[in-house]
């Protein structure tokens, strides 16, 4: 390919020198252990679909980013990878003998883990290692320690820091335990100087961040790619040539204490691979742009690239259009222009001459290691992975994706089987688990279970009690909702030339309303000539200034840009609640009366929702519990912006008003500084409407990792419960406030299965794979039709309320039946899904907080 003539491209020397490109960048090292180291098809819908006592989370030191490096393909000793080594974090109170529960039908399922018959019983021992002369590139000093691997034993090796299960003794009169010879390829003499620097006992919990290391080395063995942090196998890759794209299987392993045992979970995943790399999209930049550069840049600006000749991953910072493969940069043996250094050390031939030069800034660990240049990258070696937004709307590639992505359990346990007999078969990484007293169990790891009472769902006219399919949307056929609030003023804005398809999707959901008893009148039109932005606005003003009680907005494709105006006029400008509908839904061309109903159907009950009606409700045993939701979504607009939503209820058994609350965060910020005085306006809207404040209060934070524990419970939890109990106490109540704080968790790689089939909605496990640190459990709430159900993780961070772990958990189970965006049950307590539905509206629409007069109505819904 020819690039259009740029004057600014240079040939030999140009903007390019003294810049590396990304393999010879990437040499830093940093310390390896114990050093510093469905819903609604109108409305945007995210819907996912013991002895209880009290006691708060004791937490250690905080947490260490331990950083291992990356291997560059040597087996020898290499450690690959990168992970984050947290303190624990203690939740379970003290004195607790049992946190299992007993209500329901009990049960065996089986895990995706594997057991360590034996628990190693051996220290690990810490040396440092030198050579003289000083041997620069890691690769050599990994290639001259191998030599001496009889004497060694099982190890690992960073570069510098030497792990293995040998002590070997002080060599008498030097500092060293070992002074080694070997030659190197030009036959110098090369001294390797091994001094102890400490140990890592059995008992000690690093000693679990060298097991996984371990794991890891056995696993290289495998013939297994490393593509960022996890192994993928390309020989098994699915070609799903029609899409220009891979999908490598792969694994995710990790070590850990659970209760008895030290188990090993394996979870399946898969890496999903363009063909295509940055070369074929700047061509299409020039075929499809008269200006290239500005869609190229565009196109590839923040995407994650991999290089193949040498297995990493990049970022895209930056294009430099100036640069090219003909420009030099600096190594050791002087100046070399990009061509000749990939052909001299990969033979590889760079085709196109001409082409710009990708940047990637260097991390801080590259920073660390004192590579503070930019990582340049030739275009037509780099490969683009991950999926683009257009990609993700396509719903015949996503199709043919789940496919083979989404395996039902049977297959997924006979995968997870042949892993084991892989690890057990193959030479290298039976030699590695040997070399370290390691043995592993070939059966999967069964588990007590209990099925949960199901959940009696209520309605105006019936009460329907939910089975395995945890789903009622037929039984609004011949159902009421169990609080209606009639509709006798509102607006319907609509494009004047589908006024006609809009009158009838009205008049539709006017009849179906009535069928479950409610009143909707006759809305007035406001048809607009176009379907501009400003017009649609416009139209919005006009209706707000009627005072209606629900607005209906039609537009006729899905848009962005018009949706997030649209928004921004209802919650901010003008508030009042609104529901918007796309023609391509409400008046398909080839759209069948039973599946216009269902629409219909969604939309009535959404309406409802939105102005504080009640579809259903969960018996709740409780009187004054007031459940909250906390979430935080990133703008992806703009990445200096997060948004934390709260969302609470007022009363879960007599009110069925909630309040909600958005809040912006600085860059990167998970945690609530505002947290406190969001609950305070949470329990001032209680007092408003009940006169006193809630008996008791379940908290459940949502979209915090483990590395994130420590931080929660000291910046969020401490400080909530100290303003809490000082609200409390003003109000009378010496005891404070009775408060269960609950970290819930969906991303997480616990599977279990009821012999070859996913367990049925309700199936909690609390036992053997939980963690013997903390007051946890895992629950199976929804049902799904294809692929393997993902559990849940319940963490009991802090737990005053007295209730015991059977009340709990089905608390939890209930909060997942009132989610009124989807008649079905959810993976998380529906206060967690409005609030996070609420987080991501105003991060990807509204980019602010909306208007004060919303806060008690769900019009996020």
């Amino acid at each position: 390919m020819n690039l259009p003539p740029n004057p600014g491209i240079a040939r030999g020397r140009g903007r390019g020198r003294g810049r590396k490109p990304d393999e010879e960048a990437n040499r830093g090292l940093a310390p390896l252990l114990g050093q510093s180291s469905n819903s609604s098809h109108t409305e945007r819908n995210q819907a996912s679909g013991g002895n209880g006592g009290g006691g708060d989370a004791q937490v250690g030191p905080p947490m260490r980013e331990v950083q291992i490096p990356n291997s560059e393909g040597d087996p020898r000793g290499s450690v690959r990878g990168r992970r984050l080594i947290t303190d624990l974090v203690y939740s379970r109170p003290q004195g607790m003998t049992s946190k299992k529960g007993v209500v329901g039908t009990h049960i065996t399922v089986q895990a995706n883990y594997f057991k360590l018959l034996t628990r190693p019983n051996w220290t690990i021992y810490q040396y440092r290692v030198d050579f003289t002369p000083d041997v620069e590139t890691t690769r050599m000093r990994r290639s001259l320690l191998y030599e001496h691997k009889r004497l060694l034993g099982g190890y690992i090796f960073d570069g510098s820091n030497l792990f293995c299960n040998n002590q070997f003794k002080a060599v008498q009169g030097s500092p060293y335990v070992l002074e080694l010879v070997t030659k190197s390829r030009a036959g110098e003499n090369i001294e390797i100087k091994i001094k102890a620097v400490g140990s890592v006992e059995s008992t000690d919990d690093q000693q679990f961040k060298i097991l996984n290391l371990i794991m890891r080395r056995a696993m290289e063995g495998l013939d297994l790619k490393l593509v960022s942090r996890n192994y993928f196998d390309p020989r098994a890759q699915i070609n799903l040539e029609n899409f220009r794209l891979q999908l490598w299987p792969g694994y995710q392993t990790s070590i850990r204490q659970h209760e008895n045992d030290i188990l090993l979970c394996t979870e399946i995943c898969h890496k999903v691979m363009r063909t295509e790399t940055l070369y074929n999209i700047l061509s299409d930049a020039i075929r499809d742009n008269d200006d290239y550069q500005s869609a190229f840049k565009r196109s590839v600006m923040g995407m994650v690239i991999l290089t193949d000749y040498n297995n990493k991953t990049y970022r895209i910072d930056d294009v430099d259009f100036e640069s090219t493969p003909l420009c030099k940069f600096q190594t050791n043996d002087g100046e070399i222009s990009y061509v000749d250094y990939y052909k001299k050390r990969y033979n590889i031939t760079i085709r196109d001459f001409k082409q710009p030069l990708v940047m990637s800034r260097p991390t801080d660990k590259n920073i660390r290691g004192g590579n503070d240049q930019p990582i340049m990258i030739i275009p037509e070696l780099a490969r683009a992975t991950g999926m683009t937004d257009a990609m993700r709307a396509d719903f015949r590639m996503l199709r043919a994706m789940n496919e083979h992505t989404r395996s039902p359990p049977d297959r997924r346990i006979e995968r997870l089987r042949m892993f084991n007999n892989r690890l057990k078969s193959c030479a290298q990484s039976v030699e590695t688990l040997k070399s370290w007293n390691i043995e592993l169990d070939s059966a999967l790891v069964e588990i007590p279970a209990r099925v949960l009472p199901p959940e009696k769902i209520v309605f105006g006219n019936k009460i329907f009690v939910c089975d395995n399919r945890a789903d009622w949307t037929q039984e609004f056929r011949n159902c009421s909702m169990f609080r209606n609030v009639h509709i006798n003023r509102w607006y319907v804005i609509t494009p004047a030339r589908n006024l006609r398809e809009t009158q009838e999707f009205v008049q539709m959901c006017i009849s179906i309303a009535s069928k479950m008893k409610m009143n909707i009148a006759k809305p007035i039109y406001e048809e607009i000539p176009d379907d501009r932005n400003g017009t649609y606005s416009q139209a919005i003003d006009n209706a707000a200034a009627n005072d209606p009680q629900i607005v209906m907005v039609v537009i006729r494709t899905p848009n962005e840009e018009k949706y997030s105006c649209i928004k921004k006029r209802t919650c901010v400008d003008r508030p009042v609640p609104s529901q918007v509908v796309t023609l391509k839904v409400i008046a398909p061309r080839q759209q069948k009366s039973a599946g216009l109903s269902s629409v219909a159907t969604k939309v009535v009950i959404q309406m409802n929702a939105k102005l504080m009606g009640a579809p259903w409700k969960i018996e709740i045993p409780l009187r004054g519990l007031m459940t909250v939701g906390f979430d935080v979504c990133h703008s992806p607009k703009n990445k200096n912006k997060s948004y934390g939503a709260l969302v609470a209820t007022m009363d879960q058994k007599e009110s069925f008003r909630y309040f909600s609350t958005v809040n912006e965060h600085t860059k990167g910020q998970e945690l609530s500084e505002q947290m406190s005085l969001n609950m305070a306006c949470a329990l001032r809207s209680y007092k408003e409407q009940h006169r006193s404040l809630p008996e008791r209060i379940l908290f459940f934070r949502d979209g915090v990792g483990d590395g994130q524990l420590y931080q929660v419970v000291n910046t969020e939890v401490n400080t909530l419960k100290s303003s809490l109990d000082e609200i409390y106490k003003t109000a009378g109540k010496k005891e404070g406030c009775r408060l269960t704080f609950i970290i819930v968790s969906k991303r997480i790689n616990s599977r279990y299965f009821t012999g070859h089939r996913n367990p049925v909605p309700g199936t909690v496990v609390d036992d053997v794979i939980t963690l013997p640190e903390r007051y946890d459990f895992f629950l199976v709430s929804q049902a799904v039709r294809i692929g393997t159900v993902s559990p849940t993780s319940y963490n009991v961070i802090s737990d005053n309320m007295g209730l015991d772990a059977d009340k709990l958990q089905m608390l939890s189970y209930k909060m997942t039946h009132l989610y009124y965006n989807y008649s079905g049950t959810i993976r998380v307590p529906a206060v967690c899904q409005y609030a996070h539905k609420l987080a991501f509206l105003v991060a990807e629409s509204i980019n602010r907080a909306p208007s004060a007069g919303l806060q008690n109505q769900l019009y996020f819904l």
